[in-house]
């Protein structure tokens, strides 16, 4: 079951890295007339990725300016919890590891890194978003095809160590207690950013909205209509038709390594990274997450790759919040799946 967060900093927080294979079916860019309400599309890169919006409003003028606030919003978060970009508040926590300084840090990382530490606590550091100088060597690897010096893999993991990360709710501060390392929120911060991005939706009125990025996907209200936003979820083997669910104030996200991943002398090696052994996972693992928000659907995916279909599925059973289905490829290539009570009871739709 999963487990609260850490108290967040006394600061206000507005609303609540992989590539996804979680398919919004949303048509084409345009606006479709529907009785007084229409839907309007809209999409901008951001994060390393497009960030679509759809919602439904019978005022155009009205859903551009959400949307582009709601654009807006996630950019700003970009510059907050990015490990890509240099001059970023996550980059510059991280350039103080082992210096004995503690951060004041926005209301935001503080509260993305709160929610990171609780599920590290609970997964054992399956989840640990202090993996970033491991995660940064598998990174360069599927760049220049070449695995990383073991030598190089030993010396980035012992920077890892979510014990290390210390965090002062009353100062909202952040310390990293060891030299070296680099702090990687790929596999939390695009649920968060999505989670935001539809509450300032919702701040301006309007409910019935979704929210998509990388394959994750957050939605408000159900369109006009229909039980739900339909989405498509898509099997580990091409030929397999993909499950149309629906979805409702609520998210789902998907971890896996269909396109992201190395293969070297028959191995397979994902861009998931067991922060544990600071090793990439060699077993293809296909993660479906259905959640209440986005933070949470996008943390348990990685989490539940991390994990396996047995110990990973336990973090879902007993909240009926939550569900997963993991689809995994055995020793002789054959394709397995399994999944939770309540992924296996989600509302599907038709075609």
């Amino acid at each position: 079951m999963l487990k609260e967060g850490r108290a967040y900093c006394p600061q206000r927080v507005g609303g609540v890295g992989r590539l996804g294979t979680v398919i919004p079916i949303l048509g084409l860019l345009f606006a479709v007339s529907l009785g007084q309400a229409q839907r309007h599309e809209y999409s901008r890169p951001l994060m390393g990725m497009a960030f679509r919006i759809v919602v439904y409003s019978g005022d155009e003028s009205k859903a551009n300016g959400a949307a582009k606030a709601a654009f807006d919003r996630v950019a700003t978060l970009n510059q907050i919890l990015s490990d890509y970009a240099p001059e970023s508040e996550l980059n510059k926590l991280s350039d103080l590891a082992g210096s004995g300084k503690a951060a004041k840090i926005s209301a935001e990382l503080y509260s993305v890194l709160g929610r990171a530490q609780a599920l590290s606590e609970q997964t054992g550091g399956a989840f640990d978003v202090t993996a970033g100088a491991s995660i940064q060597l598998w990174r360069r690897a599927r760049r220049v095809k070449r695995l990383p010096p073991l030598y190089v893999l030993e010396k980035a993991f012992k920077t890892v160590g979510f014990r290390s990360l210390n965090l002062d709710a009353k100062k909202c501060t952040a310390e990293l207690a060891k030299a070296g390392t680099r702090l990687d929120l790929g596999g939390i911060a695009k649920g968060y950013a999505l989670d935001e991005a539809l509450a300032v939706l919702k701040k301006h009125g309007l409910r019935q909205a979704l929210v998509s990025a990388g394959g994750d996907i957050v939605a408000g209200d159900a369109p006009p209509d229909k039980e739900g936003w339909r989405v498509a979820l898509i099997g580990l083997e091409a030929e397999t038709q993909p499950e149309l669910l629906w979805l409702a104030n609520g998210a789902v996200a998907t971890s896996g390594d269909l396109f992201q991943f190395l293969q070297i002398d028959g191995i397979r090696y994902s861009h998931i990274v067991d922060p544990r052994t600071g090793r990439a996972l060699t077993e293809q693992r296909l993660v479906h997450v259905v959640a209440p928000d986005g933070l949470t659907a996008d943390s348990l995916a990685t989490a539940i790759s991390v994990l396996g279909p047995g110990e990973g599925l336990r973090l879902v059973n007993g909240d009926k919040r939550l569900g997963a289905r993991v689809a995994y490829r055995g020793a002789l290539g054959q394709v397995r799946e399994v999944a939770s009570p309540v992924f296996r009871a989600w509302p599907r739709a038709g075609e």
